[in-house]
């Protein structure tokens, strides 16, 4: 085990993630001490070595690691301290481990954000690019893309209303069955099939007070997801749609996304439905075109299904189509990636978003059934997502959108690619947080972007904030008894 001990709290999180980064197979404990005499000790097993793992055979001999009060002046605020902090602890383990880390220091999952920042601020690629890379040790292709995909985002977000525009997320938390990489508030159809019905109503109850407290707004996206939202059956599906052509208007609609998915979830009854209610973009998802992956994964589909499903999608009329793939899944190497690319060149999807694979406290698989060398780990990735970026270049593809997760395989990130007018705006706005989505469903977050001083409950105090979260909750039948209590959690909020 690597041991981590700070002197303040505030530093935990940082040298946690950024130790996990560089040895995502080894458990890593990190505590606070007051009176530690440094900033940051780690107590790092000798054998670890270059391989990131410890080998068990060998006499557990702690190596010290010290960021010591030497690391930054006196009058260092917190935020710099912090930050030489994490640039040291960097340093360092860099050093030890013989490996960078794509994006350096940085733990968050919007690097795009800070590149949005400095372009609004007037700085230039010229100036940013050896900025971001010596501000947070990043690496300088990773920084071209954070400026790359914030120039197209301005522009995309330049056709929203951030003031009375707002997106709707509706989730719906079935699948086929649960992917063994898969953190997310859903759960298997045959697990729930008796409680759709009751999920719909529950739904729709809150679908349509969104509505009415929305009605002065200007709704802008919507976004379907889940889940896989076409678990429901054709009729289901249809009295979802027909609730929310009822409860809202399409007066300033740019985008209705229905995050289709799963092939094996898909029917022709099901697209006509989708077209019939004029949804603009879908997506097909295969993860991965390799029938081998497809079944260490838990997918219950093949690959011939994803062509089929897709070939479908086309002849009913959806002109955007995206397909998700991942990087880094179970077993596979660049070549499996090159020929997953290969085959999806052939279908010619509108976007194409390429995951690496990040696995959460909450998915059946764990870090120790990846490739136990996380150099070697993080020169597959690197070679898997190079490989995609070619690809999409041929396909005429172009970065839209970039985002990062917790325990996410070699710290790389996730990138959505798409043809020029076929972009995801809702995609963006989850990442950039310069507009309102409203969520409704089990798991959903609600994110109201407030632009004056407000009451938070719980404080006396007004404080200025700009970003206000409301929270359903997870569990599909907590959800339906508690439906009330999440529409009342809306209303404290909600346009008020």
């Amino acid at each position: 085990m690597i041991q981590i001990i700070c002197k303040s709290e505030a530093y935990t999180y940082n040298a946690y993630h950024v130790m996990k980064a560089f040895y995502p197979s080894e458990e890593v404990s990190c505590r606070t001490e007051e009176k530690a005499s440094n900033y940051v000790t780690v107590l790092l097993p000798e054998s670890v070595g270059h391989t990131g793992r410890v080998e068990d055979s060998q006499e557990l001999k702690n190596k010290l690691i010290e960021i010591g009060l030497e690391t930054v002046s006196e009058d260092a605020d917190e935020k710099e301290k912090k930050w030489r902090i994490d640039l040291r602890m960097y340093d360092i383990l860099k050093k030890e481990t013989g490996r960078d880390l794509a994006w350096g220091i940085l733990t968050g999952v919007r690097p795009t954000k800070i590149a949005m920042q400095k372009l609004e601020e007037g700085m230039k690629e010229t100036e940013f690019v050896p900025w971001f890379t010596e501000e947070f040790r990043a690496r300088e292709d990773k920084a071209k893309l954070a400026w790359e995909i914030a120039q197209r985002e301005r522009e995309l977000l330049s056709r929203l209303d951030y003031e009375d525009g707002y997106s709707l997320y509706v989730g719906i938390p079935f699948c086929p069955s649960v992917c063994t990489y898969c953190s997310f508030s859903s759960g298997s159809l045959e697990t729930w099939k008796d409680r759709v019905e009751d999920y719909l109503e529950a739904l729709c109850k809150e679908l349509r007070f969104i509505a009415q407290r929305s009605k002065d707004k200007k709704l802008n996206t919507i976004y379907i997801g889940g889940g896989t939202p076409t678990t429901l059956t054709a009729s289901q599906l249809d009295r979802l749609l027909n609730c929310i052509d009822e409860s809202f208007s399409r007066k300033d609609l740019l985008e209705y996304t229905v995050e289709a998915g799963r092939p094996d979830s898909i029917t022709r009854e099901k697209l006509e439905i989708l077209i019939q209610h004029q949804i603009t973009r879908i997506s097909v998802n295969p993860q991965s075109m390799q029938q081998k992956t497809l079944d260490i994964i838990g997918r219950r589909h093949t690959v011939e299904q994803i062509k089929e499903t897709f070939a479908m999608a086309r002849e009913v009329g959806f002109d955007n189509i995206n397909m998700d793939i991942i990087a880094g899944l179970p077993g596979e190497e660049i070549a499996d990636m090159k020929d997953t690319l290969d085959q999806i060149r052939e279908l010619g999807p509108d976007s194409l978003t390429v995951h690496s694979l990040a696995i959460k406290r909450a998915a059946k698989m764990e870090m120790k059934d990846l490739e136990a060398d996380p150099g070697k780990m993080s020169e597959t990735l690197s070679g898997m997502i190079e490989a995609a970026r070619k690809a999409a270049e041929k396909m005429e593809l172009f970065p839209y959108y970039l985002y990062r997760q917790k325990n996410i395989a070699g710290n790389f990130e996730n990138v959505g690619y798409a043809k020029v007018d076929k972009a995801g705006i809702y995609n963006i706005l989850i990442m950039e947080e310069k507009q309102s989505i409203i969520a409704a469903g089990a798991g959903a977050s609600t994110k109201l972007v407030l632009k004056s001083p407000v009451f938070v409950p719980g404080s006396k105090k007004k404080k200025m904030t700009h970003l206000i979260r409301v929270e359903n909750v997870k569990a599909i039948d907590a959800y339906i008894e508690r439906i009330d209590e999440m529409i009342e959690r809306k209303g404290e909020w909600l346009w008020r």
